[in-house]
């Protein structure tokens, strides 16, 4: 399957700034789009390809930081770069807790931008294969029957087949059948990829 093309994303209120980023950015071959406005940014679809956002902090309406927040509320993880005239230390310390990827004071080095644009985009793609990843999990795993959830819940502790049929009332044969269904449809090669891929489930105990 052919990955869809990296977008950077610019959103600033100044127009100047637009494009003087724009025609830098597409420079290197990537691909733009460009926003006046965070609410404008938050009005488009999401995009499902590697991505990173060039936001300005100080903005009328919302700000970079209250976009930054909106996206995390609305569960959009975006790799973020700002771009500001009037930083300052606090701003800077809370945006890159918030998971920014740098944070630049205009008038900023452009290679420096280009820099922290390719290593956004690199952080979003590795972000958006793990959630993927994650989601074909959770997809296998609602494809179990309640008692082979409740088969793979002990297996993963590393309870023996005897002991699992003890805990749940059935015959060792009985459960060597579901245990190999679970093996079946987890895809999972052995016991240790089995609890590879609960642990990234964030699998603890399928039985509550």
């Amino acid at each position: 399957m052919t990955e869809a093309e990296p977008i950077v994303f610019i959103v600033d209120d100044d127009e100047s700034v637009r494009k003087a980023l724009e025609r830098l950015v597409t420079s290197v071959g990537l691909k733009v789009e460009t926003f006046s406005s965070a609410n404008d940014f938050l009005k488009h679809d999401p995009y499902d390809g590697p991505a990173c956002l060039v936001l300005d902090i100080r903005m009328p309406g919302l700000s970079g930081l209250d976009l930054q927040a909106e996206l995390a509320k609305a569960k959009r993880p975006l790799s973020i770069v700002f771009i500001t005239g009037h930083g300052n230390i606090p701003m800077s310390v809370q945006a890159i807790k918030a998971g920014a990827v740098d944070f630049l004071e205009k008038p900023f080095d452009e290679q420096a931008l280009l820099d922290a644009v390719h290593l956004a985009i690199q952080k979003d793609r590795l972000a958006k294969e793990k959630l993927a990843e994650l989601r074909e999990i959770q997809e296998r795993v609602e494809s179990l029957t309640p008692r082979e959830r409740e088969v793979f819940a002990l297996v993963v502790t590393g309870m023996l087949n005897k002991q699992i049929a003890f805990e749940l009332g059935v015959s060792g044969g009985t459960i060597k059948v579901h245990r190999a269904r679970v093996m079946q449809k987890m895809k999972a090669e052995s016991l240790a990829d089995l609890v590879r891929l609960a642990e990234k489930a964030g699998i603890r105990d399928m039985k509550d």
